[in-house]
């Protein structure tokens, strides 16, 4: 997938979500950011690189892999193909993003 066809992925499983107050950055290490500002309704979402309460940064195909459900979460932090910087109880509650 591209940079364009996942921004346009999350925007869709965004657009059902309720404002949360928090902004989410998405590192795809060096292809690419995708920030999702749960501060406005619906939340917004872009590929600017921005300060965010969390950032996650993963490859592009494991990006893949957590929105299509080939890869676990907690495994690919596990085994260190998901870093997490910030609001880890916000990480937490990002599932509904994935799947």
């Amino acid at each position: 997938m591209s940079l364009e066809d996942l921004t346009s992925t999350i925007r869709g499983k965004t657009d059902a979500m309720d404002a949360n107050g928090k902004k989410v950055k998405i590192d795809l290490k060096g292809d690419g950011f995708i920030f999702i500002d749960g501060t406005t309704n619906p939340p917004t979402v872009s590929n600017d690189d921005l300060d965010a309460d969390v950032t996650l940064t993963l490859s592009e195909d494991n990006f893949e892999g957590l929105i299509d459900g080939s890869l676990n979460p907690q495994m690919a932090f596990m085994m260190g193909k998901l870093k997490i910087d910030g609001d880890m109880g916000l990480a937490l509650k990002l599932g509904e993003l994935f799947g």
